[in-house]
C-alpha cells in the first residue's frame, strides 16, 4: 500500500529568525519513499540540512521577519500489515545491552526516572514476567489511567504530571509508557509521526502528528502505542529520540505565533503530484 503524508506549519514572525525543522522522513524509512519527498519554506530561503546526535534528519532556515510556511510532502510505500507482536522477544539485563541503548535507560526533560515513579513501576509491575508481556502491561495501564482529551494539551506536562493528573495527549501517553519502561530497566525511546486512521474508524477531529515508543527487546527495536493500545497499520516514522524535547517539527530561536498547523495521511493508489 502507498500512504500520503503531508504537513504545513506556518509561523509568524516580528523579527527574522533561525529556525531548525525535523520534517523529513526518518532515515530508516526514507528508502520506502515513492516518488519525490519534499520540505518546501515559503519564502524561498536557503535550507541547511543535517543529521542530529540521534539520527534524525534536520534542517536549518533564518527565515525574515513576517509570515513563514514550512511544508512537508512524501509517498512512501507500506506494508499494509500491523504493528508486529513478537510476544517471545527477551528482555535483556541491563549489562547484556549494546551501549547506544543505554542512554534510553535514563531520566531525561520529559521522562523523570529518578522520581517517585521507579517505585510505583516496581509496585505495580515488579512481579511480572520480563519480556514483551511486562511492556504490554505497561501499555495497557497507561491506556486506562489517562483520559485523552485534547483541550487538556500541555506543553510542560512531565511523565510523573501525567501519572498524577491522568489526563493529556498522545504524547502524555508515550511519556508515561517510556518512562514506566525504563524504570523497569527497559530501553524505552520516543517516536513522532504520521499516523492516517487506515483499518480503522476515521476519527472526525483534525488530524495532528502522533507520537508512539519503541522498546529494545531480543536484540532489536520494537513499536508500541499506549494512547491506542492496538496494532496499527500506517505508521511513518519522522523522528526518535529520549522524549518530545528533542523531536520537536519546528524550533524557531525567536519570538513567533502559530498560524496554522495542518497535518495529512491517507492511504493513495501511488504516487502523486
Amino acid at each position: 500500500m502507498h500512504i500520503q503524508v503531508d504537513c504545513e506549519i506556518a509561523l509568524a514572525f516580528p523579527e527574522p529568525a533561525a529556525v531548525i525543522l525535523m520534517l523529513s522522513l526518518h532515515p530508516s524509512i526514507a528508502p520506502a519513499a515513492r516518488g519525490s519527498e519534499r520540505l518546501e519554506v515559503d519564502p524561498a530561503v536557503g535550507l541547511h540540512r543535517f543529521t542530529d546526535v540521534y539520527g534524525n534528519r534536520c534542517a536549518r532556515v533564518f527565515v525574515p521577519a513576517g509570515r513563514a510556511v514550512f511544508r512537508h510532502f512524501a509517498v512512501v510505500e507500506n506494508s499494509g500489515l500491523p504493528d508486529a507482536q513478537v510476544w517471545n522477544a527477551h528482555q535483556h539485563l541491563v549489562q547484556e545491552l549494546p551501549d547506544d541503548a543505554l542512554l534510553f535507560l535514563l531520566a531525561s526533560r520529559y521522562c523523570e526516572v529518578d522520581s517517585e515513579l521507579k517505585e510505583t513501576a516496581w509496585a505495580m509491575f515488579g512481579t511480572l514476567p520480563a519480556g514483551w508481556s511486562l511492556v504490554r502491561a505497561v501499555c495497557t495501564f497507561v491506556h486506562q489511567h489517562v483520559r485523552f482529551d485534547y483541550l487538556q494539551a500541555r506543553a510542560n506536562r512531565t511523565a510523573l504530571d501525567v501519572y498524577r493528573e491522568r489526563v493529556g495527549v498522545c504524547r502524555d501517553f508515550t511519556h508515561l509508557a517510556v518512562t514506566l519502561c525504563r524504570c523497569l530497566n527497559i530501553p524505552a525511546r520516543y517516536c513522532t509521526g504520521y499516523l492516517g486512521d487506515i483499518g480503522v474508524p476515521v476519527v472526525p477531529e483534525p488530524m495532528d502528528v502522533s507520537a508512539w515508543f519503541e522498546v529494545y527487546l531480543g536484540g532489536q527495536w520494537h513499536t508500541f502505542d499506549a494512547r491506542h493500545n492496538v496494532p496499527r497499520i500506517g505508521r511513518v516514522v519522522v523522528a526518535r529520540g529520549r522524549d518530545a524535547a528533542d523531536v520537536a517539527l519546528t524550533t524557531a530561536f525567536g519570538v513567533n505565533r502559530l498560524e496554522t498547523f495542518r497535518v495529512g495521511t491517507i492511504e493513495v493508489a501511488g504516487p502523486s503530484r
